[in-house]
């Protein structure tokens, strides 16, 4: 076992143990983390009850067809982080939808520097994102990420209201 994977596991319990004690439903979409965060918050237990799901979309036209980016939206971009996750969110019908996108290096990319990511959500509440500039190499850029997003959807879903 990596050092840190208890503690991850710990954390997405406990996201799993609120979600489902609410009733809240998550969703996520993906570009930078290719299923990593979905492989991670779906350990949680009873994981079908509370997670609804997610969709990989790496190529900006599967963004654009499936999940709604406005065409000729910078990918790397706050806009493209909040438009993925309510696009996503409608698409699965579920109460927390969260999205990850950015450049995870080890070079620039159109502009923006390795580590570049944003998060964005989308609940019946509104829309928002995080900006973040994490260090080091492709995987560890992921592994900051998927834990970024991780620490966002406690937020969130600890903040929400029982759903009806």
């Amino acid at each position: 076992m990596r050092k840190g994977d208890a503690a991850m596991a710990d954390r997405v319990q406990a996201l799993a143990d609120v979600a489902k004690e609410r009733g809240i439903r998550i969703g996520l979409a993906e570009s930078l983390t290719c299923g990593l965060l979905a492989s991670s918050i779906g350990k949680g237990s009873d994981a079908e009850n509370w997670f609804a799901g997610g969709v990989v979309a790496y190529q900006t036209e599967v963004k654009e067809s499936v999940l709604g980016l406005t065409p000729g939206t910078d990918p790397c971009s706050a806009a493209c982080a909040e438009q993925l996750a309510a696009g996503v969110g409608a698409l699965l019908e579920v109460d927390v939808a969260v999205s990850t996108t950015g450049v995870g290096g080890p070079d620039p990319q159109d502009g923006h520097e390795p580590g570049t990511v944003y998060l964005g959500w989308s609940t019946a509440a509104g829309e928002g994102h995080r900006r973040y500039a994490f260090d080091g190499d492709p995987e560890r850029v992921l592994e900051q990420t998927v834990d970024a997003a991780i620490d966002l959807l406690e937020e969130l879903v600890t903040g929400m209201p029982r759903a009806t």
